[in-house]
């Protein structure tokens, strides 16, 4: 439930707690079961189906299966909706893969694994790896004989600062998992928010069935883009750079490439006005190159994502439903505040954090302002996200869930209906394009 998905600030473990301290534990456990069986239905599979996409990728939090008050004692409710999920979609004939999104301890430095901090802690604390390979082996128990199911993405974009302590972790999983289930492909992500394999040597040769997954998201298709997108012989060759640069070790090796997340985020009319239609045809640009460029190399991918309140996701919520209107002026808030790391534009709030930029820059030498996952994260980057995506979101969590105070049963299932597919509204420029696509991949 990232927190540009489904309109809530900083992390799910937060606004989870905050919700049950307003409406009360078996409240809060109701809104947020009815959100996750509303969210995905068979309405969505068969849609998903109708555009000739054959696999989507599945994140889910370790939370689900584990408290970090009870560690290594199995939660068997955790299954519940990633299996209604998964029997939802191979009904409709398309594979899932599993993906830890958020895994103890926090594998990365950013929001979306759930750890509430910039530190990722799963490298710093062995206890956190050894209770994600049991996980790991748990899951492949129960889902080894699942042939809907594609395979397994351990870790979605680890952060590890070493570049040798993630190796070790995918060696170790790797045989876990082997133990039980020798079927299913296992996904490997890159380093570096799935960037980076340079120091991943020959460690191929001990995995078998194994993939390895990129995420190529272009800096053209962000609010902060160099430049305004206009498809250039340049501006492709840099996007085809890039993205042979994250490939290049497995091309060395003649491995297998999966491209896990891609895609553009989207303008809305709320928040950018009659620039709207031009910022997205410039986005779907964007897609239709990185488009041109995998299927010159017939690469596989997921695109970034189903469903959201309307900034990324191929089907998105309407502005019309109950949750929408709820929280309008809320989510007007964080967008000026600009406190959502993903796709952030800090027009409205630059003027605050530059100075502190500006000191920084000022005052630390150079040769220590780049401080790991830099190049990913620049200067201006980890300010913005200690500063706006961990700092002020922290004071925004309350004020999100007490939208829901007083609020009944019936009241917040009809909230949570918000997120059904009948419910949004459907992106048909990136439908139309990906539908497209996928006809002639499977003509060719």
């Amino acid at each position: 439930m990232e927190n540009f998905i489904s309109g809530y600030p900083g992390c799910e473990f937060q606004i989870r707690t905050a919700l049950a301290e307003v409406v009360g534990s078996i409240k809060s456990e109701f809104f947020f079961d009815k959100f996750l069986e509303y969210f995905f239905q068979e309405a969505d599979a068969k849609f998903f189906k109708s555009l000739g996409l054959n696999c989507i990728r599945l994140p889910f939090n370790y939370r689900h299966f584990e408290d970090d008050l009870n560690p290594r004692v199995l939660k068997e409710e955790g299954f519940k909706h990633l299996d209604r999920v998964i029997d939802l979609c191979a009904q409709q004939g398309i594979y899932t893969i599993l993906d830890l999104h958020a895994a103890a301890g926090g594998q990365n430095t950013a929001w979306h694994c759930d750890a509430g901090t910039h530190i990722a802690n799963f490298w710093l604390h062995k206890d956190f790896q050894d209770r994600t390979i049991w996980l790991w082996k748990e899951l492949a128990k129960h889902y080894a004989n699942n042939k809907w199911i594609a395979g397994y993405n351990p870790l979605n974009e680890p952060t590890d600062p070493t570049h040798t302590a993630v190796i070790k972790f995918y060696d170790q999983v790797h045989d876990a998992v082997r133990s039980v289930d020798t079927e299913h492909i296992i996904f490997f992500d890159g380093n570096t928010f799935a960037s980076d394999f340079s120091h991943f040597g020959d460690m191929h040769k001990k995995w078998q069935n194994t993939a390895y997954s990129i995420h190529d998201y272009s800096g053209y298709g962000f609010p902060a883009s160099p430049e305004d997108y206009v498809s250039s012989d340049e501006q492709r060759q840099r996007m085809k750079k890039t993205y042979e640069r994250k490939r290049e070790w497995m091309d060395q090796h003649g491995l297998c490439v999966w491209n896990g997340e891609w895609g553009p985020v989207y303008a809305r009319r709320q928040y950018d006005g009659p620039a709207t239609d031009a910022i997205n045809e410039r986005r779907y640009k964007v897609l239709k190159d990185q488009l041109a460029i995998y299927n010159q190399d017939r690469l596989s991918w997921s695109i970034w994502l189903y469903k959201d309140i309307g900034f990324q996701g191929m089907v998105y919520v309407s502005q019309e439903t109950s949750y929408m209107v709820l929280l309008k002026d809320f989510l007007a808030k964080k967008h000026r505040l600009a406190v959502d790391a993903w796709g952030a534009d800090t027009a409205q709030v630059q003027h605050i954090y530059q100075p502190l930029i500006n000191h920084i820059t000022e005052e630390i030498p150079q040769e220590n302002q780049n401080l790991y996952p830099f190049p990913v994260w620049k200067l201006s980057d980890r300010v913005g996200r200690l500063s706006r995506s961990i700092l002020v979101t922290e004071y925004l969590v309350k004020e999100w869930a007490e939208h829901f105070r007083g609020k009944s049963e019936a009241e917040l299932d009809e909230i949570a209906k918000s997120f059904k597919f009948e419910n949004c509204l459907r992106r048909d420029g990136l439908n139309k394009i990906l539908m497209d696509n996928a006809q002639s991949r499977s003509s060719s």
